[in-house]
C-alpha cells in the first residue's frame, strides 16, 4: 500500500515537472520568436542596423535551440517518455543542447565586451577598436559558434541510449540518455574544456561590465548639472542599450552560476540526484526564456 502511496505521489510530481517544462518551452519559444521575428521586419524595412543586432540574431538562435532541445526532451521524460529518442537521436539532441548554451554564453559575452567598447571615452585603452567593431563582432560570432561546435562534438560522443546502458554501472545519467564514459574519460574532459571557455567568458564578461559600470558613474557625475536644470531630460539610446546589457549579463550570471554549480557536483560527486537535476535543467532553461522579454521590454536596445 504505502509502495503503491510512493508510486502515485512520484508520478503525480513527474506530470507536475512536465507542466513546468512545458510552460518554459512555451513560453521561451513564443519570446524568442516574437524577438527575432522584430528583428528581421526591421531589418527588412530598412532600418538602421546597429553594431550588436548580429549579435543578438545568433543569440536569440541559440536562445531558441537551448529551450527545444533541452526543454522538450525534459518534458517527454517527466511524462514518461525516456526511450522517446534512438542512440543517434540522444547524440544529436545532447550536441545541439551543448552547442546553443555555449553560444548562448559566448553572445553574451560578447554583448558585454562590444558594448564596453562603444562607450568607452576617448581616452582608455578600449577607444582603439571602436572604429573596428562591426567588423570584430562579424569574425568574433563566427569564432564562437566553431569553437563551440568543436567543443560541444567531444561532449556528445559518449552520450547513448540509455536502453543500451541498462546494465552499465560506470555511467552518468542524463534522465532520457546516459554516458558510459568513467569521470576520467571522455566526458570529464570535455567537462574541463567547457570549463575552461566558461571560465574565461566570465571574466571577460565581468571585466567589460566593470569598465561600463565605471564609464556610467563617471558620466552620471558628468552631466549631473544638466539633468538639475532640465527635468525632461531623458537617458540617451545608447545609456539604455548600456543598461540593457548589464541587465542581461546580471540575470545571466544570475542563473548561470547555480546551475554550473549543480552540474559540476552531478558530474563529479558519484551522487546522482534527480531532484538536483531537475532544478538545474530548469534553471538551465530559464535565462534563454526571459531574454527575450528583457530586451523587448526595453525597446531592444541593446548596441
Amino acid at each position: 500500500m504505502n509502495i503503491e502511496h510512493r508510486n502515485d505521489s512520484k508520478a503525480s510530481m513527474d506530470v507536475k515537472i512536465g507542466i513546468v517544462f512545458m510552460v518554459q518551452v512555451v513560453i521561451g519559444t513564443v519570446g524568442n520568436f516574437s524577438l527575432f521575428s522584430q528583428d528581421i521586419f526591421l531589418y527588412f524595412c530598412g532600418y538602421k542596423t546597429r553594431s550588436t543586432d548580429l549579435i543578438l540574431r545568433h543569440q536569440t538562435v541559440a536562445n531558441f535551440l537551448v529551450i527545444l532541445s533541452k526543454g522538450i526532451p525534459e518534458t517527454m521524460a517527466a511524462f514518461g517518455l525516456e526511450h522517446f529518442l534512438s542512440d543517434l537521436g540522444d547524440k544529436f539532441v545532447f550536441y545541439v543542447r551543448t552547442l546553443s548554451r555555449g553560444v548562448s554564453f559566448g553572445s553574451t559575452c560578447l554583448l558585454s565586451v562590444f558594448q564596453a567598447i562603444t562607450i568607452s571615452p576617448g581616452d582608455s585603452k578600449w577607444a582603439q577598436f571602436k572604429g573596428k567593431v562591426p567588423k570584430y563582432t562579424s569574425i568574433s560570432t563566427a569564432l564562437c559558434w566553431v569553437l563551440q561546435l568543436l567543443l560541444s562534438f567531444n561532449f556528445a560522443v559518449g552520450i547513448t541510449s540509455k536502453l543500451k546502458t541498462i546494465n552499465i554501472t560506470n555511467k552518468i545519467d542524463f534522465v532520457y540518455c546516459s554516458n558510459q564514459h568513467s569521470i576520467r574519460g571522455l566526458y570529464s574532459l570535455s567537462i574541463v574544456l567547457i570549463s575552461i571557455s566558461d571560465i574565461l567568458c566570465m571574466g571577460l564578461m565581468l571585466f567589460a561590465s566593470g569598465s561600463i559600470v565605471c564609464v556610467l558613474h563617471k558620466h552620471k557625475h558628468r552631466v549631473q548639472h544638466i539633468h538639475r536644470t532640465n527635468s525632461s531630460s531623458r537617458s540617451s539610446p545608447e545609456t539604455r542599450a548600456t543598461h540593457s546589457v548589464l541587465v542581461l549579463v546580471s540575470v545571466f550570471m544570475f542563473f548561470y552560476i547555480p546551475s554550473a554549480v549543480m552540474h559540476m557536483y552531478l558530474t563529479f560527486s558519484g551522487n546522482y540526484s534527480s531532484f538536483l537535476y531537475t532544478l538545474g535543467a530548469f534553471i538551465n532553461g530559464y535565462f534563454p526564456t526571459i531574454c527575450p522579454f528583457l530586451l523587448l521590454s526595453r525597446g531592444h536596445s541593446v548596441s
